[in-house]
């Protein structure tokens, strides 16, 4: 029974069975981010540095469905991307200031989310994890923030202007 129990704690965690009180066992239906989510959070444990690297890992990815992901933006994505900018800046700006890092995670994930393709997905997804993991999301400069939010505002405009490559 304990090997069992073992065995089955695994294929939980990697999203592979999901488990209910009175519903049993059954098979889920996959998502790339359970099956990466442990092995990248070990790796960060592991040696904090690895963050760059995935970083880089999810800038590339970023680039190269860029334009597949933002041709398929709706309009009432331009409005929930122009209400996260205007949110994110709401906090910089009040007192006391806050870390937008609920919009900057929303904002990525936005742009990327009617791709019909759940290893980006997934990817992109575990990075905003990684990103709160090794602590990036409690502590940032505040000139720094107002840099990347003005950079953000800058994308949302391009995009909702039709300029994908300006975005």
């Amino acid at each position: 029974t304990g090997k069992l129990r073992e065995q089955l704690e695994v294929a939980r965690s990697l999203g592979l069975v999901d488990v209910r009180p009175n519903r049993g066992i059954t098979i889920a239906e996959y998502d790339f981010l359970a099956a990466i989510r442990v092995s990248l959070l070990y790796s960060l444990a592991s040696d904090p540095g690895q963050f760059q690297a995935f970083g880089q890992l999810r800038n590339e990815v970023e680039a190269a469905f860029w334009r597949q992901a933002v041709a398929l933006l709706t309009p009432d994505d331009h409005v929930e991307l122009k209400a996260l900018v205007a949110s994110a800046w709401g906090k910089l700006n009040g007192r006391p200031i806050q870390i937008p890092q609920s919009e900057h995670r929303k904002l990525h994930l936005t742009i990327f989310k009617h791709l019909d393709n759940l290893f980006v997905k997934g990817l992109l997804e575990a990075y905003w994890e990684a990103y709160e993991a090794v602590g990036l999301s409690m502590y940032s400069d505040l000139h720094y923030l107002r840099e990347v939010w003005t950079y953000h505002e800058g994308i949302v405009n391009a995009v909702i202007a039709g300029d994908f490559d300006g975005g």
